[in-house]
């Protein structure tokens, strides 16, 4: 009997081993076949994340983790220290379930926008750092126009995801400027649908190229931060195609992104994540997006109507959300097989990381070179607003410069939140300018510097991670002591800062999108001193943002948006003050005279005041310039509005057709007597017979190679004439109108240097939605 037994032993271990090989493993096997062999509790735990590890946060200026109490402000209870211990990528926001049996690994994804964003020092390597690079926020990015620029970034900041074993990244984000207030709007490209698609495609182009992913986000109208997590945005049908969607689309239909995240808020009475027709109808069926939808951060409320919606992933997942799941497979509300499709997504996202390809990251980028990469970025975003009398580029005669404000000297190189980055270091505006070659008064560069430090040190300690620092009161500086600090200059600046991030948008009020007495009474003095001893002043805005400019502008001589460039910020404004780069970017979205000229002013960030749950866009799809052209409402400065060191001229406007398609051609030429390049936008007003129509709306952008002086370049548009449609609400369809077109090539939207028509005969209906009765 006992040899009986032992034979018996060891044919059930034979079986054992046999059946753990005859597994079917991810990647040799069909996925679905891997999907089957899951079990539910397996499935269950792919789909809902892993949870967050506030242990893995740093906080740069100590080397050291954060506690896990500093829950950031509107999580969830509990909704922190979910799963112990240093993650793979410390730093990094989630971490996924592994199926070893299966060949499922765990993959990685991190933050964010404008770099990758990752714990700078780890505990295993304490003499190692892991630094990446903040590159310019996408506020600035878009103001570049330059797709190839932006495409150029993403694939350093994809470097750095793939190196650094990150497996997606998470961004692009492309909502909408729809209120200068956003407090994310850094994050953001652009008022209009058609800048944030075309860059955020150019991004995830970028990104993507070095074989990592991107999650595109956050789908969708997350236009503000008050109270995100529970406000419900109340979108017109039109609105919500024409503005708020067409972004995504362009992105999801031209690059292909490997993700796209939910939003937090309710979208017309539906949690976004909980939204069967925006995530499945719309994203998947409509546009054919094939990849994983993941939710934002705890965003959402019902994990199984997530899951039936067909937000694929949560994160970074709760246990009550696996709970939940696992209780609706039991009693038959929640059928496997959507679990499975979901887990499918998944599945086949991680085929395409590098972490199933088992690459062998280096932890080491080259960040010199990307660093070099930001600084031209950053030149090429910034905007110059006002150069009265050629006061910029700096004449070479130029050495001394008086350097005021304290945001110069402690300098914000992007916004805070899932935005922010370790970078090794950043370059404030005395630090480029001395690069540069330029001098600077060392007795005012110590003052300024004093102030800051104990400014910062009289500040009560922040309540989490994620509160905004409280801005730092401009310093005060008497007469004596300015006009002393003048008279040793040739020139003089002053910068003006302001910064914004997540969970809170900005206020209109001093100190945010208006000047606070402080910074009015310097520049006032500032101004009236240099100018009565015959010199400039100019003016650097260091922001985020949008801000309030009209009341001031007269007290400068030049004025630039320098914006947030990243961590080469101060060497790049040298760049463009200096002359080595010839400014060329243009405004993406409008800087109103008054904050009440803005369409959403009277609603945002909605009702109640204190805490909004709901938020109405009575403005409809009069969003950005559409609503000054309509208004006739006159801007501080215009959308896509942006002056150079030299000049352009616009001729020879050709349009041509073949069948569907309309090509536009314009000749730009340089007739000033500097290199530069001009960004040419193409506007295009509709007949409006079925329904109200904007004045123009722009439907193309190319920018030039640089120009030399009287250098003249051939720019081309192509569009089809659904690029030309409008989204019909009644009858669910796109149509393009029949009549005449009025099609306008110009330096910005109020600045039109060229005018042509075109004329469609019959009215022409596109989409995969309803048509219209004909």
């Amino acid at each position: 009997m006992k040899k009986i037994a032992v034979i018996l032993f060891v044919f059930i271990q034979i079986s054992g081993l046999s059946a753990q090989k005859a597994l079917p493993q991810l990647g040799k096997a069909p996925v679905k076949d891997v999907v089957a062999a899951l079990t539910l509790e397996e499935k269950v735990h792919l789909l809902v994340g892993t949870g967050m590890r506030m242990s893995d946060i740093a906080d740069p200026t100590k080397k050291k983790p954060l506690e896990t109490a500093e829950a950031p402000t509107g999580l969830p209870p509990g909704a922190i220290n979910l799963s112990a211990g240093e993650s793979k990528v410390p730093g990094a926001a989630g971490i996924l379930y592994e199926v070893p049996r299966l060949g499922i690994p765990a993959i990685v994804v991190a933050d964010g926008p404008a770099g990758l964003r990752i714990n700078p020092f780890r505990k295993i390597a304490p003499d190692a750092t892991f630094y990446c690079t903040a590159f310019p926020i996408e506020s600035l990015l878009a103001s570049s126009w330059d797709t190839q620029l932006v495409e150029k970034v993403g694939a350093a900041m994809g470097n750095e995801v793939r190196e650094y074993g990150v497996d997606v990244l998470l961004g692009p984000a492309l909502n909408i400027h729809r209120n200068p207030l956003g407090g994310r709007n850094f994050e953001y490209y652009s008022e209009d649908p058609l800048i944030s698609g075309k860059m955020a495609a150019a991004m995830v182009r970028g990104v993507q190229s070095q074989g990592v992913g991107t999650s595109v986000k956050h789908f969708a109208a997350n236009n503000s931060e008050t109270n995100r997590m529970e406000v419900n945005a109340t979108v017109s049908d039109r609105a919500l195609r024409e503005i708020y969607l067409r972004g995504f689309e362009t992105v999801v239909k031209e690059a292909k992104p490997w993700t796209v995240m939910s939003s937090y808020n309710r979208l017309n009475g539906l949690y976004t994540s909980e939204n069967r027709n925006l995530i499945t109808t719309t994203l998947r069926d409509e546009w054919g997006f094939g990849g994983l939808v993941m939710s934002d951060w705890f965003g959402g409320k019902d994990a199984v109507a997530q899951m039936k919606a067909g937000n694929d992933l949560l994160m970074p997942g709760r246990p009550d959300q696996m709970n939940a799941i696992m209780a609706a497979v039991k009693n038959g509300t929640l059928p496997v097989a959507v679990l499975d499709q979901n887990v499918e997504h998944l599945l086949n996202l991680i085929l395409k990381t590098e972490t199933f390809k088992k690459y062998k990251y280096s932890n080491k980028p080259d960040l010199k070179a990307h660093a070099t990469i930001a600084r031209n970025a950053a030149s090429a975003g910034m905007v110059l607003l006002k150069n009265e009398q050629q006061t910029l580029p700096f004449s070479p005669k130029v050495k001394n410069v008086a350097v005021f404000g304290i945001a110069s000297y402690d300098i914000f190189t992007g916004g805070t939140g899932s935005g922010d980055v370790n970078e090794a270091y950043s370059v404030s505006l005395p630090d480029g300018l001395k690069n540069a070659g330029y001098a600077l008064d060392a007795d005012l560069q110590q003052a300024y510097n004093q102030y800051i430090e104990q400014a910062k040190a009289a500040r009560p300690p922040k309540k989490t991670f994620f509160d905004p620092e409280p801005p730092l009161e401009e310093m005060v500086i008497n007469r004596e002591k300015v006009a002393e600090k003048v008279s040793a200059a040739e020139i003089v600046l002053l910068t003006i800062g302001r910064n914004a991030g997540e969970f809170f948008d900005r206020k209109m009020e001093a100190g945010d999108f208006l000047l606070t007495k402080k910074e009015k009474d310097l520049l006032d003095l500032v101004s009236e001193t240099t100018h009565k001893q015959g010199k400039k002043l100019i003016v650097i805005l260091n922001t985020g943002g949008v801000m309030e400019v009209a009341s001031w502008r007269q007290s400068a001589d030049a004025i630039l948006l320098a914006w947030q460039g990243g961590q080469e910020t101060g060497n790049a404004i040298a760049d463009v003050l200096s002359g080595k780069v010839n400014p060329s970017g243009k405004l993406a979205s409008t800087f109103p005279v008054r904050y009440d000229d803005v369409s959403s002013a009277k609603n945002f960030p909605g009702l109640p005041a204190d805490k909004p749950t709901e938020i109405k866009y009575e403005e409809g799809i009069y969003v950005g310039y559409r609503h000054f052209d309509k208004a006739k409402t006159e801007p501080a400065y215009a959308f896509g509005f942006g002056l150079s060191y030299t000049a352009f001229t616009y001729n020879n406007l050709k349009i041509s057709t073949k069948g569907s398609q309309i090509t536009v051609s314009v000749d730009v030429q340089n007739s000033g007597k500097a290199a530069g390049q001009e960004v040419a936008q193409l506007y295009v007003s509709a007949p409006g017979k079925q329904l109200d129509k904007p004045e123009q709306e722009l439907r193309g952008f190319a920018k030039t190679r640089e120009l030399k002086p009287g250098e003249k370049q051939t720019l081309r548009f192509t569009l089809k004439t659904e690029d030309l449609a409008s989204f019909d609400p009644t009858a669910k369809a796109w149509v393009t109108e029949a009549g005449e077109y009025k099609i306008r090539v110009g330096a910005s939207s109020r600045d039109i240097r060229q005018n042509g028509a075109w004329t469609l005969a019959k009215s022409v209906q596109s989409g995969k939605l309803v048509r219209l009765e004909q």
